[in-house]
């Protein structure tokens, strides 16, 4: 179980987001979803705020930033802009490195249960390391849970974990991120990097909610 995390913006449950023409959505999306949940500018300051945090929580050590494909590489990519940013123009800094892992838990828009490793760089590299793993949501959590026991193997000096996404859902095993960018219902979405069967990646102004057409 991680340490409590810090406050996140949480989407209630009979949240109803906001109307697709409001937006700039690709027309060949336009019969796949339902709504925008979250705008995309709510998610890059939201964004910036979590930079902020990790800064001051992990600053002062070398820190190897682990993005978990394919969904997080939007989520990771902004994160260390604001990180660097934030290096430029104070008077901390933190030194960085960056790492991949690729994980398998989804069939569809179903978690499968079983999690798979298939792509990432040589995890040696993380022993001794201060190692922040930059995912794009954490639905039951149990694909967390097993990559943190495998990077055990590796002895990391100390490991934080940062998710765009947390689902709130009863098939949670109770594990909760250190950083948290937004609580959402129990509802499949979508954008952001986020996909479904890859599709929808490519929806960077929102997280769009729910799909219809897409196969």
């Amino acid at each position: 179980m991680a340490a409590l995390s810090s406050p996140c913006i949480v989407i209630n449950d009979d949240e109803q987001g906001y109307d697709l023409n409001l937006f700039c959505i690709p027309k060949h999306y336009a019969t796949d979803l339902d709504r925008v949940y979250i705008p995309h500018g709510l998610i890059m300051d939201r964004t910036e705020r979590l930079a902020r945090e990790i800064m001051k929580e992990m600053g002062g050590d070398h820190i190897v930033a682990l993005c978990v494909l394919k969904g997080g590489y939007k989520f990771f990519a902004d994160l260390l802009d604001y990180i660097k940013a934030l290096n430029r123009n104070s008077d901390r800094s933190i030194p960085m490195t960056v790492d991949f892992i690729r994980l398998k838990s989804y069939c569809n828009d179903q978690s499968t249960g079983e999690i798979k490793v298939i792509g990432g760089d040589d995890l040696c590299t993380l022993t001794g390391k201060n190692v922040l793993i930059v995912e794009d949501i954490i639905d039951t959590g149990k694909t967390m849970q097993t990559l943190l026991e495998l990077l055990k193997q590796f002895n990391p000096k100390m490991v934080k974990v940062a998710s765009l996404l947390v689902k709130r859902t009863p098939r949670s095993v109770g594990y909760r991120p250190d950083y948290v960018g937004f609580e959402v219902p129990d509802k499949f979405v979508v954008g952001y990097a986020l996909d479904y069967n890859e599709y929808f990646r490519d929806l960077n102004v929102s997280i769009g909610g729910g799909q219809r057409g897409a196969e």
